[in-house]
């Protein structure tokens, strides 16, 4: 397939940012109020919280000049004013590529549509089962029936833009080919990222050093399926390291804060979504966190990719964009 000029752009502004100190991913959480109980999240119910407009995230967005926008939460589609968030951030032809991150609940048909067209290239949609655990999981009776039917209402209509999320952790991980599977049969494209006790401190979603053999032959399986169907969007390079991560419990050299970091619902920034803060620019975090941050107990998809050797972000992400 031929590149394009919203992917050469993308790519030219890629560049630009790894090579300099621009952030590769902005992960715009609109919102903290969530309707979900995620077992491994501290989040969940409503939140009494200051929220900047549409306009003022657009305003941002455009200062700080991301690769990638990632509209979350929380839950995003809480906010009445998603769609306008949307369209005040995107910038036709040009950066960002902006991804959503929804559990799915309340996302329709109609709803896709018109957050496609407001410039939602991408939704990453949660999904840690391939069965009815996930309602329990997540805390949302009935969740997996309606992503199922949700899937099932959109083939046909071309690329909807789904890709399915999942959190690797202790109870799944035997699950991963089974969920890609899944996903491949839905139409969809699948990725993966690492559980974290960061918001939680439950120590028992972490895969314990005698079950690491099998997480590894998993991941070897789930790799043979990418080769094969290409519906896999995870980096070799990244399920390569999850074991280690798993195994030593961290990474080091967290690039928070530099990489990829968070604009909170009220427009301040934080270094990530597990580090919050109310900082006022990408100049205050390097000044005050990144010359003192230690932490290293994540590997999320958002630092996973950003954090990528040169050669590997390039590939993966011309890969992605060329589908």
């Amino acid at each position: 397939m031929k590149l394009v000029p919203r992917t050469l752009s993308l790519a030219a502004r890629g560049a630009a940012n790894y090579m300099g100190r621009g952030p590769l991913c902005v992960s715009f959480e609109i919102t903290y109020s969530c309707n979900a109980r995620c077992r491994h999240c501290h989040l969940g119910g409503p939140v009494q919280e200051e929220r900047a407009s549409p306009e003022e995230f657009g305003r941002i967005a455009r200062r700080l000049r991301p690769v990638v926008a990632q509209v979350s939460g929380g839950e995003p589609l809480l906010r009445k004013d998603v769609e306008d968030i949307v369209r005040a951030i995107r910038r036709p032809g040009r950066p960002p590529f902006i991804v959503l991150t929804t559990n799915g609940s309340l996302l329709t048909k109609d709803k896709h549509a018109r957050l496609r067209d407001a410039g939602v290239e991408e939704f990453s949609l949660s999904l840690d089962y391939p069965d009815e655990r996930h309602d329990e999981f997540r805390g949302i009776p009935g969740l997996f029936g309606k992503i199922r039917d949700l899937a099932s209402a959109l083939q046909g209509d071309g690329d909807s833009g789904i890709t399915l999320s999942c959190v690797i952790q202790r109870d799944n991980f035997r699950e991963l080919v089974k969920l890609a599977e899944l996903a491949r049969d839905w139409g969809l494209r699948m990725n993966f990222s690492s559980y974290t006790r960061l918001r939680t401190r439950r120590k028992d979603y972490m895969i314990p050093a005698d079950e690491l053999g099998e997480l590894e032959a998993v991941l070897g399986r789930v790799k043979e399926f990418k080769k094969r169907h290409g519906t896999v969007l995870t980096s070799d390079y990244v399920l390569g390291r999850i074991p280690s991560y798993f195994r030593d419990g961290a990474v080091k050299d967290c690039r928070a804060g530099e990489r990829f970091f968070v604009v909170n619902p009220d427009g301040t920034l934080s270094p990530c979504g597990l580090i919050i803060r109310k900082y006022g620019s990408p100049a205050e975090i390097r000044k005050d966190f990144l010359r003192t941050n230690t932490c290293a107990e994540c590997y999320t998809s958002i630092r996973a990719n950003t954090e990528k050797p040169l050669r590997y972000a390039i590939a993966d992400n011309l890969r992605s964009l060329r589908r």
